[in-house]
């Protein structure tokens, strides 16, 4: 995302090299590219790469893009209205988010050692008074980092770049670490119903030539253990009674409400991300009444392939429009805040009557 953070463009274009190569002759990996679809951007800012001149470990104006942008601020945002001037480059990505049914992904940057994860920014919903941004989904959030990190040569160990940055078991909550507004993760994660987390892998962000395979082989296991992480939870597809896919139904589990409703594809397909445990899945068809299906999850990962869990809408019939209307760009959050502080003076109003009642009585 910023063109003078190299490390993770070099990994990149390593990683497609290993997978392409590998297939056919690894079994994980043979078995990893039958089960997953794999999208490998390897630079999002290529005008930043090449107006880095100098390359230099803390900073340099090829951060932005062509115009002059930081491309991890440009994204809109779920908690204040950033007033972000959409670039082509955000756009194209934001078109690729919308277009693909994403599950998990990864954006990666330098100049730090740690696996950050949503929320990047926050309010007193998500727990920001508290210094902490919590998400729905934030013990797989805190799972998924220390996947990366636990299977990386020394980002687990915390230490950080200086003694001011350590990172206990080398993950941090994005808020926790500092708070930015328009960030990629939390927009995959809000609007593109996609678990993302972000990857800092150098201490320099424009390191010598002679150490980019050191990087290579520090991260090639930590990527493809977080790849397979694709597979945690639970998918399946929500049919009509004929057999027909629904688009736009809405499927979550129980008790993790996301603020925009993680809704079936075009196919009627849905992915969530889960840890092992046991859920009630809740699938809706507006207009119908919900169903509810508990779901017993394993530790799929190994096996390629999360639990499969359909539904079927016997009531629901294949003339059903798949229209919706889209989850705005507005900051949801800072609307969820606005309602959860106009319901605390009603509930002091119905204590101090109940008081009041009580007296009188």
């Amino acid at each position: 995302m910023h063109g003078d953070e190299t490390v993770g463009r070099e990994i990149l274009l390593h990683l497609i090299d290993f997978l392409v190569t590998s297939y056919g002759r690894d079994p994980v990996i043979t078995r990893l590219l039958n089960n997953t679809r794999i999208h490998i951007m390897p630079t999002m800012n290529p005008d930043g790469f090449e107006a880095t001149k100098v390359p230099d470990c803390y900073y340099t104006p090829g951060r932005y893009n062509g115009n002059g942008e930081d491309l991890n601020r440009n994204f809109p945002d779920a908690f204040e209205d950033n007033r972000a001037n959409i670039q082509p480059e955000t756009q194209a990505v934001m078109d690729w988010i919308k277009n693909e049914t994403f599950v998990l992904s990864a954006n990666l940057h330098g100049g730090a050692l740690v696996a950050s994860y949503t929320f990047d920014n926050g309010n007193p919903v998500t727990g920001s008074l508290k210094g902490y941004s919590r998400s729905p989904d934030d013990d797989v959030f805190i799972h998924l980092a220390k996947t990366y990190s636990s299977n990386h040569a020394s980002m687990y160990k915390g230490t950080g770049c200086d003694s001011r940055q350590t990172f206990p078991e080398g993950i941090t909550n994005g808020y926790s670490w500092y708070q930015l507004e328009g960030g990629m993760q939390d927009y995959n994660y809000v609007w593109g119903q996609c678990f993302e987390i972000t990857l800092e892998l150098s201490c320099c962000k424009y390191p010598p030539e002679d150490q980019l395979g050191k990087f290579w082989r520090d991260n090639k296991v930590a990527l493809i253990e977080y790849i397979k992480q694709v597979h945690l939870g639970v998918k399946g597809q929500v049919t009509d009674k004929n057999g027909n896919p629904i688009p736009n139904a809405i499927v979550e589990a129980k008790g993790r409400p996301h603020v925009c409703p993680y809704r079936t594809n075009q196919h009627g397909e849905y992915f969530l991300l889960l840890l092992p445990g046991t859920y009630v899945i809740n699938a809706t068809v507006p207009g119908y009444k919900s169903m509810l299906k508990t779901v017993e999850i394993p530790d799929n990962t190994g096996n390629f392939s999360a639990v499969k869990q359909d539904f079927s809408f016997p009531e629901v019939s294949d003339k059903i429009s798949s229209k919706v209307t889209s989850c705005p760009k507005t900051p949801l959050y800072q609307e969820l805040s606005r309602a959860s502080a106009a319901v605390k003076p009603t509930v002091h109003l119905l204590v101090l009557m109940t008081v009041v009642l009580a007296i009188f009585k």
